[in-house]
């Protein structure tokens, strides 16, 4: 049987559809555990990379924790942090987190710099105070990139986010796993294209969010 086979047969099997272990219930894990991750990745790399980038130090630092970063490998730290917390949630986010901060980090930082100086400037000569300055001239500006680093990292979320099952916890990495072991080779394709398909949501939903939160202005000049 080919691939496109096996993606039949998945998702024409009602078995899929109902119970703990049907579809609904898997992306709904997925998708809990990607936003549980995003969120905790946003709240440390926005504001380090937005004061970093406002203020123009600490560049080379966040490339040397960038680089750090990426270079941890995804399952071998959440191996690490099963072997030395047992299982649980907190060793999924632990790995997943740490692969997600550098691209909004790193992102966010650049977004920052990469903005003309001459509004910030006038800003800075009308008497605005730097808080004003970092949240309605150089933000504004900066979010079509800061959104682009978010929408990457979550895309890796996405991807990597079925190291869960390895731990025995949920999510669409659930059929890959169980599939694999049971030889059930429609269930690893059927769980691939899930997370496939999720990945081409999240794209769709930070398109959408650009639209919605970046001003005209600001879309016609990038």
């Amino acid at each position: 049987m080919n691939g496109l086979h096996y993606i039949n047969a998945f998702f024409s099997d009602n078995a899929h559809w109902q119970g703990y272990d049907g579809i609904p219930t898997r992306v709904a894990e997925h998708i809990q555990y990607t936003l549980e991750a995003l969120a905790l990745a946003a709240a440390i790399g926005l504001p380090v990379g937005l004061v970093t980038g406002h203020t123009g130090r600490g560049g080379n630092a966040l490339s040397l924790i960038a680089t750090a970063g990426r270079a941890l490998p995804t399952f071998g730290l959440l191996v690490l942090m099963t072997l030395l917390f047992g299982f649980g949630l907190v060793n999924v986010m632990t790995p997943l987190v740490v692969l997600a901060v550098p691209p909004i980090l790193v992102t966010t930082y650049e977004a920052m710099r990469s903005v003309d100086p001459s509004p910030v400037d006038a800003a800075r000569g009308m008497g605005m105070s730097e808080a004003g300055v970092l949240f309605q001239v150089e933000l504004p500006a900066a979010l079509p990139l800061i959104l682009g680093g978010l929408r990457s990292a979550a895309i890796q979320i996405v991807s990597t986010a079925t190291i869960a099952a390895y731990v025995s916890l949920g999510g669409l990495g659930r059929y890959i796993v169980d599939g694999l072991y049971q030889r059930n080779y429609e269930k690893v394709v059927g769980g691939a294209t899930l997370v496939a398909v999720l990945a081409l949501v999240t794209l769709a939903v930070f398109w959408a969010a650009s639209r919605l939160t970046v001003s005209r202005g600001v879309r016609a000049s990038g």
